[in-house]
């Protein structure tokens, strides 16, 4: 595929902070891998793909549940991560990219596309290496960045796409995990070159319509995507991943209250409220279900916003019977509008309803909400909160990181 366009890909080395801590710790003949929870206790980590210290000989890989990673390799040592320095570095590399181009899509922490080459500068400024592809569409600057990791320049000549793709393997292309690589390992595809040359047909059967087609297109070079400025978020959403565990009322709870703080602060931050409240159960075979509710006024309290979640999760699990063990809860708040202020109602012209932000506990329950945002502002989140929340024994991902993968909302 021949494109006039040029896409540059540039993924830093934020993480690799977390990566020499790892190695210090293999220096002491200790094996370990970087995570993000505490997977002893919460069976909820992931495996840093980049940290991975001498754990690979026991069959870990990045992208692992912490509890398999355990399973395989008991002796594992788990350490967390530098999130606010990932942040702090992540920032700066990104106000370089800016220096250069207005044209700045970041997609993680420490990856971003531009429209120009700008590594050098990076390294010299920051310290931090930074591996470049340059190429004529989205998909192929992220393979040959991948490739030109973890301190190179990969550019992919223009008439030469399929040259540069075909050799390579499919765990390369965006949205091969091991699943998917696994399920094609089983159809004889392991190369790019493999993927485009099967019968489109073939691949809709094996991996369903969409991811079928659209693997089987980037395998091509078929991408039309543009380089866009990061987008503003439409709702604002929060989930924790549990490992197994059974939904007994009190977990169940201590998740939600944990994810409606999070994601009612956010919207109490840049004063908006929403109608919509969603939750999704995933169950242990990767099956998830939503349900919703679009109350009568919006709202951006915690509390009523964590008495609809446990509203909406009890209704999906009576729904699931049969179903014992839940991996992952999930709440996000849509519809948004602008709430800077709270018009009360007149008391006694009708009941009291929480879910109404004007009613007398609707009211109460922003005054108090801002209040302790007021508090955490000058403190930190953790100086004031609710008892239910503050003193509950899950332990979810750290706010550090969780504010990592927040997208800004909307102004």
């Amino acid at each position: 595929m021949t494109n006039p366009r040029e896409v540059v890909l540039v993924t830093g080395g934020a993480r690799r902070l977390g990566a020499a801590l790892c190695r210090e710790y293999a220096r002491r003949g200790r094996v370990v891998v970087c995570h993000y929870l505490h997977a002893e206790r919460d069976g909820a980590a992931l495996v840093d793909e980049l940290c991975a210290a001498g754990a690979e000989a026991y069959g870990v890989q990045g992208g692992m549940a912490g509890w398999r990673a355990k399973r395989l390799c008991p002796d594992l040592v788990f350490v967390g991560g530098h999130f606010r320095e990932y942040q702090r570095l992540a920032d700066l590399v990104m106000a370089v990219f800016e220096d250069f181009t207005p044209a700045v899509e970041r997609i993680s922490i420490d990856e971003a596309f531009l429209a120009t080459s700008i590594r050098r500068r990076v390294r010299d400024e920051i310290g931090l290496p930074v591996s470049v592809g340059a190429a004529g569409t989205k998909h192929l600057a992220k393979v040959a960045s991948q490739v030109a990791k973890p301190d190179g320049i990969v550019v992919v000549e223009s008439g030469r796409e399929r040259e540069f793709l075909d050799p390579l393997p499919v765990s390369l292309m965006w949205g091969v995990g091991p699943v998917t690589q696994r399920r094609l390992a089983e159809r004889g595809i392991t190369r790019i070159g493999e993927l485009a040359a099967e019968d489109p047909g073939a691949l809709r059967q094996l991996l369903g319509r969409a991811v079928g087609d659209k693997l089987g297109s980037l395998a091509h070079n078929e991408d039309e995507r543009r380089v866009r400025p990061t987008p503003r978020a439409r709702s604002v959403g929060a989930q924790s991943a549990l490992g197994r565990r059974r939904p007994e009322p009190d977990l169940v709870r201590a998740v939600l209250g944990q994810l409606a703080d999070r994601v009612a602060g956010r919207l109490r931050a840049k004063h908006r409220a929403g109608r919509t409240i969603t939750v999704r159960v995933r169950f242990t075979d990767m099956k998830a279900v939503t349900r919703s509710l679009t109350l009568p006024g919006p709202v951006a309290t915690t509390l009523t916003l964590i008495e609809t979640a446990e509203t909406l999760v009890r209704s999906a699990l009576s729904d699931h019977p049969d179903r014992r063990e839940i991996t992952l809860l999930a709440i996000s708040v849509s519809n948004l509008v602008d709430q800077p202020v709270v018009q009360s109602e007149l008391p006694g012209v009708v009941p009291d309803d929480p879910r109404r932000p004007g009613s007398a506990t609707g009211s109460d329950r922003w005054a108090i909400d801002h209040a302790i945002d007021d508090v955490r502002a000058r403190f930190g989140r953790t100086a004031v909160g609710y008892t239910s929340i503050a003193l509950s024994e899950f332990s979810g991902v750290p706010d550090d990181f969780r504010e990592l993968a927040e997208r800004p909302l909307e102004d």
